[in-house]
C-alpha cells in the first residue's frame, strides 16, 4: 500500500498518541495545516495488512464468493470532485455515489474449495457488490472508472459454469436504482444514463436572484439537521441531470438491452415474484431545500415487463398507479407520512401482489391512539380497491416472507417500551385465522433475543425466510453472562416451540454464515471460526440431532494478517456500579505485558438508553473474537504500551424514555469511574494516566466527561456533535424539543461548560461529514470555546 493510502488516518492516529502521551506534544504550531505524517513502524505494518474477505453464498449453497477488500483508500480517491444534492453525494465524474471503494476483487469457489471463477479490480475506482442470479448460475456486478473517457459505471458478469467474466453494458446509472435480477435469471433491469443527455449544466457567474423559503402557518414542520440537501435552482438542475436515467432490461446472455419507459427520476424498479411486473417509483417537483430526496413527491406504479419478463403489452406499458404521495415535510419527529409507505411485493414465488403500509394516527408517535397502522394489500391486475390484512397496535416496522407459505411476518415496534413484536398474518382473501405472535421481546434484551431467521433467495429472486419440514431455521448471537455464544435453533411453526441443535463452545468464536443444504436429518452449515490468535476461516459444519457430536471440515486457510498482534492479551471483565448496575467491558493489554506491570489506559465507550437496569447488566460481546484491527481504530495504541478497556458499557437507565436523559451525566461518570476502579483493582492500569475516547455520540459522553469529572487526564473525541441547541428538534434518543426542554438540553451540551474543561481533548473530525447531527462545525465551535477559556486543545480535520 502507498504512503497516500496510509496517510488519511494516519495523521489521526498520530494526533491521537501524541494528545495521549502529554499535553506538552501540543505545540503552537500544530495550529496551522501540516503535512500528513507516518504513524510508527509497527502501526504501519498493521495499517498495510489487508484485511479478511467478505463471504456471499450462492443461492443453491454450492458456491461461496470471496470479495477482496483494502485497508484503506488513497486520499487520491477521496479527492475525487463532489456534489452534494438532495442527501446523496455524487461523483460527477463517474455519475456514481461519491465514497471509498468496499470491494476490489472478488473469487468464487465451490465447497470443496475449488477456484472456479475470479475478477481482480486492478486500477478501477471500485468493484459493486456481486448479486447471484436465482438460479446461482450468474453474479452480476458493477465496475467503476474514475478516470479519463472510459470515466463512468459498466455492468459485468461472471459466468459460473464456464468460469469467465464478460462485460454486459456501459453507461450504467446506478443513482437511484439498483441492477437487479428478474425471476427467469436471464435478465436485469437496471438504469443506463440517457441517450444524447450532453454535459452537465453549469453554474452561472451571476445569480438570478436570492434563494427564498417561506412557510405560511400551517401545521408544524420539524425537520432534522440533514446535510448535502439541495441549496438553489442550480443544484436542482444538477440533480435532475444526474439522477435522471433510462429503464432497461438488459439479456445476460449476449448484452443486448431494451429500453423500458422514457428517461425520469427513477428510485427503484423491482420486479415482482412471477416476472410479469415492474414496481416503479419515481420523484416529481416541488423539490424541497429542506429535506433529502426520499421526502420528494414520488408516483408508484405498476408496470409491464413485456416479453422480457413473461408480462402483457410492450416493456414498460403503464399497468396501474398505486399512489401518489406528496411532499413530505411535515412529519412529525420519529414519525411517518399519513399516506400509503414502503411499498413492497409479496415475495412468494409466483405472485403478484403488493403490500404498504398506513398509518393510523396521523403519523405522530405522540398522539393517542388504540392502532397506529394497518397493513394493506393489493393483488394483480391492481384495478380493485386494496384490502387490509392486519392492524398494528404500534408502528410497523417490515415485512418478510415465511418460506412459500401464505405468511407475512409482521414486525411492530413499542418507542415507549421498546419492545418488538412479530406476527405471522396469513394474506390470503379468504382466511378466518387470526395472527399468531411469533416473537415478543424487549429491543435491549440480549439474553433474551430468540436469534434471526435464516434467509434465501427463492426461485423468482425474492428473499424469505427459510422453512424446511415445517420448522423455521434461527441463528443468533447467544449473548450471555459469559459473554456471545452463536447457535443454531429449529422453530416448530406450529407449537412455536424451539429446539436447540448447535451452540458454540470452548475457548474459539464460531457463528452460522449461512445453511448450506438440509440433510440426513440435519443441516450443513457455512461457519466461521475464530479465537484470540486465529483469524476468522470458513468451514463446513454438518449438524445432526442424532450424533453425538457435529463435524467441521476446513474451507479457507487465511493466515493472521498482522503477526504483531498475535501476543495483545484480551478478557472479558464485570464490575458493579455504584448503583448497583452490572457493567462489561473488553479489556486488552498490550504485546509486551508483564505480570505486576500497570499501563496508561484507555477508557472507549459509547452511552446507550435502557429502560431496565436488568438489561443495562447483561454483558455483551465474547473474550474469543479475533484481535485485529484497522483504519482509525483506537486499538493502535496497545502497540505503543497502552491498556484499552474497549466497549465499556455506560448506560443511561430510566424507565421513562421521555426524560432519561435528565441523569445522562450522572449517570456516564458513574459508569466511568466504575471502569477505572476495575482496571486498577486488576493491577493492569496506572490510575493517574487514564485518558476517555468515543466516536460521536461516544465523543459527545467524552467532552462531557471531562467538563463534569476529574477522572481522566485526556480525552479524544471523534466526529462528535457538542452543543445540543443545534440539533433543536432531539438527538440520540431524547425525544423532547429544545423549546420542550431547555435547560437539559443546555445541562448536556459540553460547548456549554466548556470553561469546566481543563484536561486536554483531542477533536477528530471529517471535513465532509454528512451526518445529521455531527456536523464539522460542531468541532470547530467547540475547538473555539475551549481555546477562549485558554485549555488546551487540537482540533484535526480530516
Amino acid at each position: 500500500m502507498s504512503t497516500p493510502a496510509r496517510s488519511l488516518v494516519r495523521s489521526a492516529l498520530t494526533g491521537t498518541l501524541a494528545l495521549t502521551v502529554g499535553a506538552a506534544l501540543l505545540a503552537p504550531a500544530a495550529t496551522a495545516q501540516a503535512p500528513y505524517a507516518e504513524p510508527p513502524a509497527s502501526i504501519v505494518k498493521i495499517l498495510d495488512a489487508a484485511p479478511l474477505p467478505w463471504v456471499s453464498t450462492s443461492p443453491t449453497g454450492e458456491h461461496m464468493m470471496l470479495m477482496e477488500r483494502e485497508n484503506l483508500p488513497p486520499i487520491s480517491e477521496m479527492a475525487q470532485p463532489m456534489l452534494r444534492l438532495a442527501g446523496q453525494r455524487v461523483n460527477p465524474m463517474t455519475n456514481a455515489g461519491f465514497g471509498p471503494r468496499r470491494v476490489v476483487g472478488f473469487t468464487v469457489q465451490d465447497m470443496d474449495g475449488n477456484t472456479v471463477g475470479r475478477f481482480e479490480g486492478g486500477d478501477e475506482l471500485g468493484v459493486g457488490f456481486p448479486s447471484w442470479s436465482p438460479d446461482g448460475r450468474y453474479a452480476a456486478f458493477t465496475v467503476t472508472r474514475g478516470q479519463g473517457e472510459d470515466a463512468g459505471v459498466a455492468l459485468l458478469v461472471l459466468d459460473v459454469a464456464a468460469g469467465e467474466v464478460r462485460p454486459l453494458v456501459e453507461g450504467v446509472n446506478t443513482l437511484g436504482v439498483s441492477p437487479q435480477w428478474l425471476p427467469d435469471g436471464q435478465h436485469i433491469v437496471l438504469g443506463l444514463i440517457p441517450e444524447g443527455r450532453g454535459d452537465a449544466p453549469e453554474r452561472s457567474p451571476v445569480p438570478k436572484g436570492p434563494v427564498i423559503q417561506e412557510n405560511l402557518g400551517g401545521e408544524p414542520a420539524p425537520v432534522r439537521t440533514y446535510q448535502d440537501l439541495l441549496q438553489d435552482a442550480h443544484d436542482e438542475a444538477l440533480f435532475d441531470h444526474h439522477f435522471t436515467s433510462q429503464l432497461a432490461f438488459v439479456h445476460v446472455g449476449d448484452g443486448s438491452h431494451t429500453k423500458v419507459g422514457e428517461p425520469d427520476v427513477y428510485v427503484n424498479a423491482d420486479p415482482s415474484p412471477d416476472g410479469r411486473y415492474l414496481l416503479v417509483e419515481r420523484l416529481e417537483r416541488p423539490y424541497s431545500y429542506l429535506v433529502p430526496w426520499y421526502r420528494f413527491p414520488q408516483v408508484i406504479e405498476v408496470w409491464s415487463t413485456g416479453a422480457a419478463g413473461g408480462g402483457d403489452g410492450a416493456p414498460g406499458a403503464r399497468v396501474a398507479e398505486i399512489a401518489r404521495l406528496p411532499l413530505a415535510e411535515r412529519i412529525p419527529i420519529q414519525g411517518v407520512i399519513t399516506g400509503p409507505r414502503s411499498h413492497r411485493w409479496r415475495h412468494t414465488e409466483g405472485t403478484a401482489e403488493l403490500l404498504w403500509f398506513e398509518a393510523l394516527d396521523g403519523g405522530d408517535p405522540k398522539r393517542e391512539a388504540s392502532e397506529r397502522d394497518k397493513v394493506m394489500l393489493l393483488a394483480a391486475p391492481f384495478d380493485g380497491a386494496a384490502r387490509e390484512v392486519a392492524r398494528l397496535e404500534d408502528r410497523a416496522r417490515g415485512i418478510s416472507w415465511v418460506g412459500d407459505t401464505p405468511w407475512a411476518a409482521v414486525s411492530e415496534y413499542d418507542r415507549d417500551e421498546r419492545w418488538s413484536r412479530t406476527w405471522l398474518v396469513d394474506v390470503r382473501p379468504d382466511t378466518d385465522s387470526a395472527p399468531r405472535e411469533l416473537f415478543s421481546l424487549s429491543v435491549q434484551d440480549a439474553y433474551g433475543d430468540p436469534g434471526d431467521p435464516v434467509s434465501e433467495m427463492n426461485a423468482s429472486g425474492h428473499s424469505v425466510w427459510r422453512v424446511e419440514d415445517g420448522h423455521l431455521l434461527l441463528t443468533g448471537s447467544g449473548a450471555s453472562p459469559e459473554g456471545d455464544r452463536p447457535f443454531f435453533d429449529l422453530l416448530d411453526l406450529d407449537s412455536l416451540e424451539t429446539k436447540r441443535l448447535w451452540r458454540n463452545s470452548g475457548e474459539e468464536y464460531e457463528t452460522v454464515v449461512d445453511v448450506l443444504a438440509a440433510e440426513d436429518g440435519g443441516f450443513r452449515l457455512l461457519t466461521r471460526r475464530e479465537s484470540p490468535t486465529e483469524p476468522p476461516n470458513y468451514y463446513v459444519r454438518a449438524v445432526n440431532p442424532a450424533m453425538a457430536a457435529s463435524r467441521r471440515e476446513p474451507l479457507t486457510t487465511f493466515e493472521h494478517p498482522a503477526p504483531e498482534l498475535l501476543d495483545v492479551k484480551k478478557e472479558l471483565v464485570t464490575y458493579t456500579r455504584d448503583d448497583g448496575v452490572e457493567l462489561s467491558a473488553t479489556l486488552y493489554l498490550p504485546p509486551d505485558h508483564q505480570d505486576g506491570q500497570q499501563h496508561p489506559l484507555l477508557v472507549w465507550a459509547y452511552p446507550r438508553e435502557f429502560n431496565d437496569p436488568r438489561m443495562a447488566s447483561q454483558v455483551r460481546g465474547s473474550p474469543w473474537r479475533f484481535t485485529m484491527f484497522g483504519g482509525s481504530s483506537h486499538l493502535f495504541l496497545l502497540t505503543q504500551g497502552y491498556a484499552v478497556m474497549d466497549g465499556a458499557t455506560m448506560p443511561v437507565v430510566g424507565d421513562d424514555p421521555e426524560t432519561v436523559n435528565d441523569t445522562f451525566i450522572d449517570q456516564i461518570v458513574a459508569s466511568a469511574a466504575a471502569a477505572i476502579r476495575e482496571a486498577v483493582e486488576r493491577g493492569v492500569a496506572d490510575g493517574e494516566r487514564v485518558g476517555v475516547g468515543g466516536h460521536s455520540y461516544g465523543a459527545f459522553m467524552t467532552a462531557n466527561l471531562l467538563a463534569h469529572s476529574d477522572l481522566f487526564k485526556a480525552g479524544v473525541a471523534r466526529s462528535g456533535a457538542y452543543n445540543r441547541t443545534l440539533t433543536p428538534f432531539g438527538f440520540q434518543a431524547e425525544r423532547r424539543t429544545f423549546w420542550e426542554a431547555p435547560e437539559t438540553y443546555f445541562a448536556l451540551s459540553p460547548f456549554m461548560h466548556a470553561d469546566q474543561i481543563d484536561e486536554p481533548l483531542l477533536m477528530i473530525h471529517g471535513m465532509e461529514d454528512n451526518n445529521s447531527g455531527t456536523f464539522p462545525i460542531q468541532s470547530e465551535r467547540m475547538y473555539h470555546a475551549i481555546k477562549g477559556h485558554g485549555g488546551t486543545t487540537r482540533l484535526v480535520m480530516l
